[in-house]
Parts: structure tokens; C-alpha cells; sequence
């Protein structure tokens, strides 16, 4: 038997949310086809039977984070989907899923950096594979922790094919706009992103849980004089993202501090032109089919690279068919097949 622990699926709409379903649904499909293992899956009560009637449920319960039944696990293998686990066994065919070590580029105080590098580093103690969702992660992986020689994989993730209905948000752009999504944080570099429509008569929405960075975003836009254009809308539903991602002139994200970039994909799949940073793993998501922001953001060159990367987009280098194939070309179900072999090789070595 296999446990997926999709305990981070109580936290909706984020990326760890589809990670967990999107990905645990794609292995229970492959397992049930292909007469894999039993699939059992821990998460919170209220999430019970999310992921249908193939696989099994272990729910959570308060006492778990003292006193957890770890003999279920005898003989089966415990895969942790994300590297700052509720529980975790100290022992056994463990597989830990590491999605970023963002703490290494983030403005964070120096006992906060070092926290979140222990408990990385705990988690890999405890596990006897790796698993990384880019190779730049994998590479910041070995260069930042001691994985105790035991084996680093990358698997990338799927692209999110949306099945759902679309809804026109609340609030609709009157004229063309760009588009931009995620929370609300320093490490996303959202405040660059205004100087863009200087010099035309576009609008922005940027999507996302609301901080205090917020302020920072909209101290940007005055200095262009487009805060009358710039829409910062909040969390959105994924019927309504999908409705701004299928709907939007271009996609933006010129993220600092990413293991992978899902959003980027998602925008892809419309065949949208997708501006994104050189900065961690974005580029090896958005190959040769997405332009790129300077290293520096510096705000007279991005607007020049978004001039010319729309102007190459209406040309069609790329198009949109080109730009939606490189995103189909990342598969859950492909990702599901990794994890299976990776399950099966754990038991056959026991």
C-alpha cells in the first residue's frame, strides 16, 4: 500500500492545494488502471472523499502530531508531498516531495531563515528518496542540504488543465489588460510590473491574497501614473481565474522565488505570451516559448522587452499554438508514473 499525505489540501486555492489533488488524483487513476498499489490517502475530515472512491482515507486527528499509528505503515511506503510536513515517519520507504527552498531568496530575518532550513533538512533526514520539481531545486537541494547521499530525482508537475466552468469575475476589464496571479509578496516582484502600461491604454489585474505589499504596488504605479489602471482584486475562485487567464492580453510574473511556476503553464495552455523572470526555475518552465524579463527588472528595459515580445507574439514567434503545446507537453499523468516506479522500486528493495 501507498499513503499520499495530502494533509495541504485544508488550504484551498494555492499551489500546494493542486499540487496535492492534481497529483494524487493522476496516481490513484494510474494505479487503479494498471493494477498498481492500494492507495491511501491522509488528509482532514473535511476533505474526505475528494479524491473518489478508488483509494482509501486516513484522516487526521489532533493527536497525530504526538502519538501517530506508524505501524499502519509496516511494509508500505509514505509518500510526504511537501517539505514542511505535519507528521512524518522517522523511519521506512519514505518519499518527500521538495517543492522550493525559497527561504535561500527571500527577505527574511536570519532565525526565520534558519528555522525553515532545519525543518527541510529534518524532513530529508527522514526520508529514503528525494523527489525535486525542477532541476534548479534539485540543484539547491544538493548545494544547500545534506541529503546523506540518497537519491535526488526531478519530476516536474502537470500542467493544470482546467475542466470547469468559467465565470465573469467581479470585476471586468473595460479594454485590453495583463494579467498577473499569486500572493501577494515581496518574493513575487509584482511592483514592477506597472511601469507596462505607460504609454498605452491597457489595464492590469493582479490576482492574489492581499498583504501589505500591496501598498508597495500601487507606490509604483503613481510613479507611471496608472493607479486608475492597476487592479489589485483579491483571492479569486479558479472559475474566475480561468476566465481572466483565457481573457487577458499577455500573462505576467516575474517572480524572485519559485520551484516551479504553475501559473506560467496555465497561461500557456490559453496559448497566452507569458512575461516572466530569469530568476530560479521559471526558466525551465517557460523554455524558448516565453519571454523574458531582464535580470535587474530595470523598468525602461522591461518595457522595451514586452514591446517587442507582443510584437514577436503577432508575428507568430511563438504562437499560440506553439506556446499551448509546450505546456501540454507537462503531464500529471506522466508525473504519476515517475512516483509509481519510484513507490515500487522502494518495495522491491526492502
Amino acid at each position: 500500500m501507498v499513503f499520499l499525505d495530502c494533509e495541504r489540501l485544508k488550504v484551498p486555492d494555492t499551489g500546494i492545494y493542486y499540487f496535492c489533488k492534481n497529483l494524487a488524483s493522476a496516481i490513484i487513476g494510474a494505479s487503479a488502471n494498471g493494477n498498481g498499489p492500494e492507495i491511501e490517502v491522509f488528509l482532514r475530515k473535511k476533505n474526505a472523499g475528494i479524491l473518489g472512491s478508488n483509494c482509501k482515507y486516513l484522516i487526521y486527528r489532533s493527536i497525530y502530531k504526538y502519538i501517530f499509528p506508524y505501524w499502519v505503515l509496516r511494509d508500505n511506503v509514505w509518500h510526504t508531498m511537501f517539505q514542511y510536513p505535519l507528521i512524518m515517519p522517522g523511519k521506512g520507504r519514505t518519499v518527500l516531495t521538495v517543492h522550493d527552498l525559497n527561504y535561500l531568496y527571500e527577505d527574511l530575518p536570519e532565525d526565520r531563515r534558519k528555522d525553515l532550513r532545519n525543518k527541510v533538512q529534518e524532513a530529508i533526514d527522514r526520508a529514503a528518496y528525494i523527489v525535486a520539481i525542477s532541476e534548479y531545486t534539485r540543484k539547491d537541494i544538493l548545494s544547500n542540504l545534506d541529503t546523506h547521499g540518497k537519491p535526488v530525482k526531478v519530476i516536474y508537475n502537470g500542467c493544470n488543465e482546467y475542466t470547469g466552468r468559467t465565470e465573469v469575475p467581479e470585476y471586468k476589464p473595460e479594454r485590453d489588460f495583463l494579467f498577473t496571479v499569486g500572493g501577494l509578496l515581496p518574493k513575487k516582484n509584482f511592483h514592477t510590473l506597472p511601469c507596462l502600461l505607460e504609454g498605452n491604454d491597457m489595464e492590469m489585474v493582479i490576482a492574489g491574497p492581499i498583504s501589505e505589499y500591496a501598498e508597495k504596488i500601487m507606490e509604483e504605479a503613481k510613479i507611471y501614473n496608472v493607479s486608475d489602471r492597476v487592479h489589485i482584486v483579491g483571492a479569486i475562485p479558479e472559475a474566475a481565474k480561468h476566465w481572466y487567464l483565457q481573457n487577458c492580453t499577455a500573462f505576467l510574473f516575474p517572480s524572485i522565488a519559485e520551484g516551479f511556476g504553475l501559473p506560467v503553464l496555465e497561461a500557456m495552455y490559453y496559448g497566452k505570451p507569458v512575461f516572466i523572470s530569469r530568476h530560479t526555475s521559471l526558466p525551465e518552465i517557460g523554455g524558448d516559448k516565453a519571454f523574458y524579463f531582464n535580470y535587474d527588472f530595470d523598468r525602461k528595459l522591461m518595457q522595451e522587452e514586452f514591446r517587442q515580445g507582443m510584437e514577436s507574439y503577432r508575428n507568430g514567434k511563438p504562437g499560440p499554438d506553439e506556446i499551448s503545446s509546450h505546456a501540454k507537453k507537462f503531464s500529471w499523468d506522466a508525473a504519476a508514473r515517475q512516483y509509481l516506479e519510484i513507490y515500487k522500486e522502494l518495495s522491491d528493495n526492502a
